[in-house]
């Protein structure tokens, strides 16, 4: 087990500019040196034949590629805004979330 000493908890508590009391203090020394023996724990997993990896999962792109459609196979603004809840000289109508200001 890595043992803390309360200096070197008072010590990070001070770069961190957090007050602690002493029994914080030594709380924490207990607590840090748990998790710093966890952390070890993982560092000594040998992981030589794992290549590293952004994602634990395969990510692939689910998006349609983009095609240029003929003119009569696009949507007209009417058809785009026929299922708007509300709409203004051609427009989708949106609430207004920023003043005028």
């Amino acid at each position: 087990m890595s043992a803390l000493s309360r200096e070197q908890v008072a010590h990070l508590a001070g770069l961190a500019r957090i007050q602690m009391t002493d029994a914080e203090l030594d709380k924490m020394a207990g607590e840090l040196a748990v998790i710093l023996d966890s952390v070890a724990q993982v560092g000594e997993v040998t992981a030589q034949d794992i290549p590293p990896m952004s994602h634990p999962l395969p990510l692939t792109n689910v998006t349609r590629p983009d095609v240029v459609r003929p003119l009569d196979e696009r949507l007209t603004a009417q058809q785009a805004l026929s299922g708007a809840p509300a709409q203004e000289d051609g427009r989708f109508e949106v609430p207004r979330i920023l003043s005028e200001d």
